[in-house]
């Protein structure tokens, strides 16, 4: 029986590079065994940095080379739909980096195309849900430390203005929302556990540019909203805050904790703030064994397809209601 899935990462994003690489690496169940650039030369060097033992000048060599079984997608925002369709379409499983895709009729179109290939696997890369920080938030939610969940209030943001950088290039998926806005939108379905019925936002736009610089949003539902902020025009941050009747819990680094430091949670109740570590871990490596895993065991991934479209739902909604300049229903 296969004990280890053969990766291979199509370009050498910095995230690939910083995070994905040593990750595999550090996975029991993974094995990366490709790279691929569109410039060879630099596919080469990163192979050579980082003892891949393939490497490609092309993103479709790689995703033809039958020795591989699964790829991590790190591309600019505007290539996820295209290539998770073809990395499927050679028998690849697909590990994609978020957000999925740029609207949620495009995840759709993921979705069926996922059919014809039921044994391979997609999830999309939000790794923070895999980090054991999350599932302790959400067990003390759910066991009523801070009694009934009325409010989130959470930001993310770093100040990039260069005009060449993707992350400020409209027709690339650039723009604070897609880049780190998915986040807070991800993580107030996940503590609410359910949709959000109406969403009222507004956006700063370079008018040069044509990308949000900022986002603002609030999400409404069933019995609490949820309000966030995200940025690549205000110093670097992130915090969630959550607001029960009988408590509060806080999260300082609740995005990309570092791996080698124990993660804090703050609970305040009663005018007493108690501290709550959680071990040091590389979320990023329980991410990929995750996959691998879901893989040799055939079984779902964690995050699924549909929990990836309803996100990109409400992607879609915030985006609407900024234009609109009015609340949304949902």
């Amino acid at each position: 029986m296969k004990s280890k899935i053969n990766w291979g990462i199509l370009g050498t994003a910095t995230i690939a590079k910083e995070q994905l690489i040593p990750a595999i690496k550090q996975s029991k169940n993974s094995e990366l065994i490709a790279i691929a650039s569109r410039n060879i030369e630099k596919a080469k060097e990163i192979a050579n940095n980082y003892k891949i033992p393939k490497y490609f000048g092309s993103y479709d060599e790689l995703l033809s080379d039958p020795q591989i079984d699964a790829v991590y997608i790190p591309l600019p925002n505007h290539l996820h739909l295209e290539y998770t369709l073809k990395a499927l379409q050679k028998g690849k499983h697909v590990l994609v980096e978020k957000p999925i895709c740029l609207k949620s009729e495009d995840v759709k179109i993921i979705i069926e195309e996922k059919k014809k290939y039921p044994s391979l696997k997609i999830m999309e890369a939000f790794m923070y849900k895999l980090h054991p920080q999350w599932k302790k938030v959400k067990e003390l939610i759910e066991k009523g430390e801070i009694g009934e969940l009325k409010l989130i209030q959470s930001s993310f943001s770093f100040y990039d203005d260069n005009a060449e950088s993707i992350v400020n290039t409209k027709e690339y998926g650039g723009g604070s929302l897609f880049d780190i806005g998915c986040y807070p939108v991800s993580i107030s379905r996940l503590l609410f556990n359910e949709e959000p019925k109406s969403l009222f936002a507004e956006m700063e736009i370079d008018s040069k540019l044509g990308i949000d610089t900022t986002t603002t949003c609030t999400l409404e539902f069933k019995e609490g909203k949820s309000q966030f902020f995200s940025s690549i025009r205000i110093y670097e941050n992130q915090n969630v805050k959550i607001f029960g009747t009988k408590g509060i819990l806080e999260l300082p680094i609740p995005f990309n904790p570092k791996n080698d430091k124990e993660s804090e949670i703050y609970v305040y109740k009663n005018n007493v703030k108690e501290i709550i570590k959680i071990e040091k871990c590389n979320q990023y490596e329980i991410e990929v064994s995750s996959f691998s895993n879901s893989i040799l065991e055939n079984k779902d991934p964690i995050i699924s397809l549909d929990d990836s479209f309803n996100n990109m739902i409400i992607i879609d909604k915030i985006f609407e209601s900024a234009k609109l300049g009015k609340r949304v229903c949902i």
